[in-house]
Order: structure tokens, then sequence, then C-alpha cells
């Protein structure tokens, strides 16, 4: 699933906030991979601009063929509200994300945040939410970027190899 719930702590209280994110490339591959979305963006005016962007991401980030070009230690999404999970994670970098496919299938993700306003994983977050979405390059400076390193994953599944075991370190 594309949306988890993040879960954090700090004091805005605990908190659940549902957020899109995605696995990024390797840093050898981002700059590339960016190129190829801001020339995307720029035809935003153009019938089938949607479309395009999905095509786009499925060839660069989401088929079989581009696996090796992915970091799949870190997942990153953006802030666009700035409200309890943007207070916690400034005070505290801990965070849960909670992945969960009815009925049974769930996962949870143990990361350590970094929040990027500048910089390439800002950049990259930025152009790849707009590859799809209308773009808007200048409220880019108002869109924080989360990257969480992780550090520990559970399978919180109903199954037997699930309800809590550690799959990952």
């Amino acid at each position: 699933t594309h949306t988890p719930a993040i879960i954090t702590n700090g004091s805005a209280g605990l908190n659940g906030s549902i957020k899109g994110i995605g696995f990024l490339p390797k840093r050898e591959f981002i700059e590339e991979i960016l190129d190829i979305y801001m020339k995307h963006i720029v035809t935003d005016k153009q019938p089938g601009y949607s479309e395009r962007g999905l095509k786009i991401l499925y060839e660069r980030m989401y088929n079989s063929n581009v696996r090796d070009n992915i970091d799949f230690g870190i997942l990153g999404t953006l802030e666009l509200a700035k409200s309890h999970t943007w207070i916690n994670l400034q005070e505290n970098p801990q965070a849960t994300l909670l992945f969960y496919e009815p009925p049974a299938i769930s996962f949870e993700v143990r990361a350590t945040t970094e929040i990027h306003n500048d910089g390439i994983y800002h950049k990259f977050l930025n152009a790849q939410h707009d590859m799809y979405h209308r773009p808007n390059p200048n409220s880019w400076m108002d869109k924080p970027a989360y990257i969480f390193r992780i550090e520990k994953i559970f399978d919180n599944s109903v199954s037997k190899e699930g309800f809590g075991t550690m799959i990952f370190p």
C-alpha cells in the first residue's frame, strides 16, 4: 500500500497520520530520474499529463527492471499539513509506519526521520508528487520532505509467520 499511518510522538501528542509514501532511487540514479521528472512537469498544460506521469513513474521507479536502482533502506514523503506530525518529528525523529491491507496483512516499519527543507531529496519528492498531481514548483518551498531511514520491520499480519515477527534486520 502507498498510504501507511505514520505514528509519531511529541508535544503535539501521540499521533497517527495517513500519508502517501514511497521508495527513492539510490543516490547515483536520483539526478537522472529527477531530470526526467522536471522535463515532464513543464508539460502540465498538455492533455494526458497525469497518465504520462504515471507511465514515467512506472518505468523509472515501480517495475521489476529498475529494482537495482532503488534504495530499499529509505522511504520518503512530503509534509502538506504542517500539523501534529510536523511538530512531533521536529522534536522526536522516531516514527513507526503502519502498512495495512485488510483483512489480515500488516507490516510495521520503525524508522528514524530526517526533515529536508531543501536539497536533492526535497526536490525529488516534490517533483515525484507532481508527476501525477497538478504541478506547482513555486509551492515546493512550503512542502518539507521526510526521509524515513528504516531500522526494523515487523510482520504483524494475521498468519503463522506474522503476529509481530521481526523480518528486518
